[in-house]
C-alpha cells in the first residue's frame, strides 16, 4: 500500500491529548498508520491527496447500530409508536430475514455511515432467522471496508414466558452461549489495529433472563472481549426493571456484572445520580443515541452530567428502523442541540460535541489505537470540504457542527480510501441499493 500525503488543509482538528487545531498542516499515511503530523511535510513517493478548502478530523465512530433495520426505515405503524409498540410492530418482519438480508442491509448502512464520516462502528446483531449468522455482517464490513466491532446479541424470553420477543425470535441460551464462542473464536482479533472485534450483546433486560446475562459476562471475560447491551432507554424501560427485578437497571447491571471498563450500554436516558456515579466509579461507557431517543420519544439523556461525572461517552445512530438516518455527523450536532435545549446554549461546544463522535467513541469502544491524528495512531481520517456553500460564511472552519458539510469529501480506514469526492468506491453501491430495494418489495409482498 503507497504512502498517502493529505497536504495544506485549512485546519487538522487532530483531538489528540494537548487537543491541537493545526492551520495549513499535512498528514502523512504509511502502512495504515499515522507516520506525520504538521506543516510542509515531505514525502516524495506518497500519493497526494489537496486539502485545500477543508478541514481534517478523525473518523467519527459510531458506538451503537443495528444493522439489519436499513431494510425497515420508516415502516407505517411503527413511525409514531413508543419503544415496545415500535418493537412489537417490526419482529414479525424481521421474521421474515435471511442471511442475504442481513448482508445487504449492513452493506447499505455502512456506506451511509462512510459517507457521513465514520470509519468505525458497532454493530448489535440480536436475531438470526432462518439461518442468519453475525457473519453474514462481518463480511459485508470486509467488502466496505469500515473497522467494525459486531457484536453477538441474543433474545431468550418469548411472549409466551413473559417477554417482548415473539417465540420464533428467541433461542435456547446454551446454543447463544455456544455461538458466541464460535464467532469470537473465528472473528475476533485482539490485536492493534484490529479490523474486527467481537463483542457479546444480549439483547435487553427484557429480552434475556439474568442468567444468560451473568453468564455472558462471565463468557465474555474469559474470552477477552466486551459486552454490550440497552439500558434504561425510556421511562416503559425503568418501570419493567423496577416491576420485574425490584431494582433499577443500573442496580440491576451492576448485580450481574455488567458494569467496568469492557462494558458499555446503548441510550441510558434514564439513568439517575447514583447509576451516573456507578458507571463514573467503574468506567461503564454509555452509547448516546440522541437521535434515535427523540423519534421514540424516550426524552434526553444526561449526556452533561455523564460527562462531568467521568462517564465515557460515545454516539450510536441506533438501528436504521428507530432513527431512519444513519448519519453519524447529525448524530454529533444533535447531541450538542439536545444539551443545550436542556441546560441552556453554553451546556455544550461544537468541538465537544466532534470530541464525543471521535475520541469519545473510540475510548468507549477499547480503541486507544483510534479517534486521533496523532503518530502511531491508525490512519482513520475524515476529510470534510469547507469551502460549499454549507460553510459559506464561517468565521471557524473547525466548527463544522455547527457551520459545515453532512457528507464527507474523502474517508480513509486503515489508509485504505473508502470515500473519495463523497462517493464510495470500496464496492459496487448502486448495485446493493438496486438489491435492496427488491427485497423491501418482497417483505412489503
Amino acid at each position: 500500500m503507497p504512502d498517502v500525503l493529505i497536504k495544506g488543509a485549512q485546519a487538522v482538528v487532530t483531538m489528540d491529548d494537548a487537543r491541537r487545531e493545526l492551520a495549513g498542516a499535512d498528514v502523512l499515511i504509511r502502512g495504515g498508520v499515522i507516520a506525520g503530523v504538521g506543516v510542509g511535510l515531505d514525502a516524495p513517493d506518497a500519493e497526494i491527496v489537496n486539502a485545500a478548502g477543508c478541514v481534517v478530523t478523525p473518523g467519527l465512530v459510531n458506538t451503537h447500530h443495528h444493522l439489519y433495520q436499513t431494510l425497515t426505515r420508516a415502516v407505517p405503524g411503527g413511525q409514531d409508536a413508543l419503544l415496545f409498540g415500535w418493537l412489537q410492530t417490526l419482529y414479525p418482519i424481521w421474521a421474515r430475514f435471511g442471511p442475504e438480508e442481513m448482508f445487504i442491509s449492513a452493506q447499505i448502512g455502512l456506506a451511509e455511515l462512510a459517507l457521513s464520516g465514520c470509519t468505525m462502528t458497532s454493530d448489535h446483531l440480536y436475531l438470526y432467522p432462518n439461518g442468519s449468522r453475525l457473519d453474514d455482517t462481518i463480511a459485508a464490513a470486509g467488502e466496505v471496508g469500515l473497522r467494525f466491532h459486531p457484536t453477538r446479541g441474543a433474545m431468550s424470553i418469548g411472549e409466551s414466558d413473559g417477554g417482548l420477543p415473539p417465540d420464533s425470535l428467541v433461542e435456547d441460551e446454551a446454543a447463544i452461549l455456544e455461538d458466541c464462542i464460535r464467532v469470537i473464536d473465528a472473528h475476533h482479533d485482539a490485536n492493534e489495529g484490529a479490523m474486527v472485534r467481537v463483542g457479546v450483546a444480549p439483547c435487553s433486560p427484557f429480552s434475556v433472563s439474568r442468567d444468560l446475562m451473568r453468564d455472558a459476562a462471565i463468557l465474555a471475560r474469559d474470552k477477552g472481549v466486551m459486552l454490550h447491551t440497552h439500558l434504561a432507554e425510556n421511562d416503559e424501560d425503568i418501570a419493567y426493571s423496577e416491576a420485574t427485578f425490584g431494582c433499577r437497571p443500573g442496580q440491576y447491571a451492576e448485580d450481574l456484572g455488567w458494569t467496568g471498563p469492557d462494558v458499555w450500554h446503548a441510550h441510558c436516558v434514564k439513568l439517575d445520580g447514583q447509576e451516573i456515579d456507578l458507571f463514573a466509579r467503574s468506567k461503564t461507557g454509555v452509547a448516546h443515541c440522541p437521535c434515535s431517543n427523540c423519534r421514540l420519544g424516550s426524552g434526553i439523556a444526561p449526556v452533561r452530567a455523564m460527562r462531568d461525572a467521568g462517564v465515557p461517552v460515545g454516539l450510536g445512530v441506533d438501528g436504521s428502523a428507530s432513527n431512519d438516518v444513519g448519519s453519524l455527523v447529525n448524530e454529533a450536532r444533535q447531541t450538542m442541540l439536545l444539551q443545550r435545549v436542556a441546560l441552556g446554549a453554553d451546556a455544550m461546544s461544537a468541538r465537544e460535541a466532534l470530541e464525543i463522535a471521535t475520541r469519545g467513541g473510540a475510548e468507549v469502544l477499547g480503541r486507544e489505537d483510534c479517534g486521533q491524528i496523532a503518530v502511531g495512531k491508525r490512519a482513520d481520517i475524515a476529510i470534510w470540504d469547507v469551502s460549499g456553500v454549507q460553510s459559506a460564511g464561517s468565521w471557524d472552519a473547525v466548527a463544522i457542527l455547527l457551520a459545515g458539510p453532512s457528507q464527507v469529501r474523502d474517508l480513509f480506514v486503515e489508509g485504505r480510501r473508502i470515500v473519495a469526492d463523497s462517493r464510495v468506491v470500496s464496492f459496487d453501491l448502486g448495485r446493493a441499493i438496486a438489491r435492496q430495494g427488491q427485497l423491501v418489495q418482497s417483505l412489503q409482498a
